[in-house]
């Protein structure tokens, strides 16, 4: 099982470096950490009083997985989910901020937890989690996994200008979904074709 280092540095391997992509609400983004957390943390790295896309190029590797670390997993309580769970739901909440926590709330209530989807850790939540872990050891991670594809697959669905991050323009897998599916069994992942059917409605 990896360590919340490994787990994070895993993270900025997958998010890459500088990019700011005007399709992509973060804005400006720098190993996975966008200039609006920068903002909301006061990181003013080039100390000339304001926080703009240069202090966002000037973070380094070790300052992104510091933020990674406080802010989205030990802050949320992600380190007190059960541990197989932490890694795919810890990555996706640097990628889709508290709507990782609300996958997870869904499906704990399609697993008949009373649970709010409030994006969330709290003690209900925490402890849905651990009955639902307890009852359903061998599916949970994976079960998440393929909620976390679908989320992709609905935001594109809603938002065309997303819809490259989850299908490339040669019509394959997007980044969002082969991110996804490396928390899930390879047996669960769709096959080229199921994707192509998936996605056939865009245009």
């Amino acid at each position: 099982m990896q360590n919340i280092d490994e787990i994070a540095n895993e993270i900025v391997r997958r998010e890459g470096g500088y990019v700011n992509d005007p399709d992509d609400p973060g804005g400006a983004t720098n190993f996975g950490v966008t200039i609006h957390t920068m903002r909301r943390l006061g990181l003013d790295l080039t100390g000339d009083g304001k926080i703009t896309a240069a202090d966002v190029k000037a973070l380094t590797i070790k300052q992104a997985t510091d933020i990674f670390k406080k802010h989205y997993f030990y802050r949320p309580k992600i380190d007190q989910l059960p541990q197989a769970l932490q890694a795919s739901v810890f990555d996706m909440q640097v990628n889709a901020g508290g709507n990782a926590i609300k996958v997870l709330q869904r499906l704990l209530r399609r697993f008949g937890e009373d649970v709010i989807m409030d994006g969330v850790l709290g003690p209900q939540s925490l402890r849905a989690a651990h009955n639902t872990w307890a009852k359903a050891r061998g599916h949970l991670v994976d079960a998440y996994g393929i909620e976390r594809r679908n989320y992709y697959y609905r935001l594109a669905d809603r938002r065309p200008a997303s819809r490259k991050y989850a299908r490339r323009r040669d019509g394959g897998k997007g980044g969002w979904i082969i991110r996804a599916e490396e928390f899930i069994s390879e047996k669960f992942h769709l096959t080229v074709a199921e994707h192509l059917e998936r996605t056939a409605k865009w245009a």
